[in-house]
This record gives structure tokens, sequence and C-alpha cells, in this order.
């Protein structure tokens, strides 16, 4: 293409070299890819929609590794999932009210908008009001200890 052509959608091409012709298989023993053309002899995979039926999973008809493992445990579908935190790191967290907003802004929480437990390890130094949804019982004692209020929430 010229330099002084408009270069445009209409005339755009591949790069050379980047295309390349079809694979033409069963045309003959000199093409290299003739009689069985490169399937090998018989079995499931020689045959015409042979490979796409057979999934990562299966061994050939020998037991499938997910029926000779036992199973084990269960998921719980009444599982309650706190977000946790530490009575120790409420004191990086600046103001006496501390609730999940505050606990977010800091980067101590996820989501403000999911359950969030106070445990207990570490100290409080000041007197701080926290509201969470849960809170160990050693977490709500150093908490009244400092002077401090625990609210419970929803």
């Amino acid at each position: 293409m010229a330099d002084h052509e408009h270069v445009g959608l209409e005339n755009l091409s591949p790069a050379d070299g980047s295309q390349h012709s079809t694979r033409r298989v069963g045309r003959g023993p000199g093409s290299g890819r003739g009689k069985t053309s490169g399937r090998g002899h018989k079995g499931q995979r020689a045959r015409s929609g042979g490979a796409k039926e057979i999934g990562t999973w299966f061994e050939g008809g020998q037991m499938p590794l997910y029926r000779r493992v036992p199973k084990r445990g269960f998921t719980n579908p009444n599982r309650v999932e706190n977000q946790v935190v530490n009575v120790r790191e409420l004191a990086l967290v600046d103001g006496t009210d501390i609730g999940p907003a505050e606990l977010e802004a800091r980067g101590l929480i996820g989501s403000s908008s999911r359950r969030v437990k106070i445990l207990g390890i570490g100290e409080v130094e000041r007197s701080l009001t926290v509201r969470a949804h849960a809170f160990s019982a050693s977490a709500r004692q150093k908490i009244e200890a400092a002077g401090g209020q625990v609210e419970v929430l929803d």
C-alpha cells in the first residue's frame, strides 16, 4: 500500500505469513496425511465425533477417580460467616464510636455490609463504643473494662 493511500477499515488485510491454509487430510499417501488421516488405527478417537464425546474426567471405562475416592464431610447450609477484627486493631481507628463503616474505611474489614465479629486478642487502651454483629466474651469484657460500651447490631 502506497504512503498516499487512505488507511481505513476497508483497506486492512492480515499481515503476511499470519494466515495458514487449512490442513487437507485424507488426500492420499503422498500428502503425509492419507489413509487414517493422522487418527491412528480404530478406537473412539479415530471415529467421527469420537474425541469430543470424551470428557476430561473419562478414564476409558476404568472406575473414575471421583467414584474411587470416598466422600467426606458436608457444607453446612446454615453457616454464619463473620469478618473478624481483634480488639488490638480497634486502636488503629480514630474516634471513640466504631462501627462497620469505620472499620471498612480503615481497611480492617472487606465490606461493611457483611457481618462483623470482634475477638479478644490484644488490649483496649481507651474508652470506645463498638458496634458489631457479634462479640467474643473476652472482647466484650476488655472493652467494658476500659470504660467502653458494646452494641450488638441486628
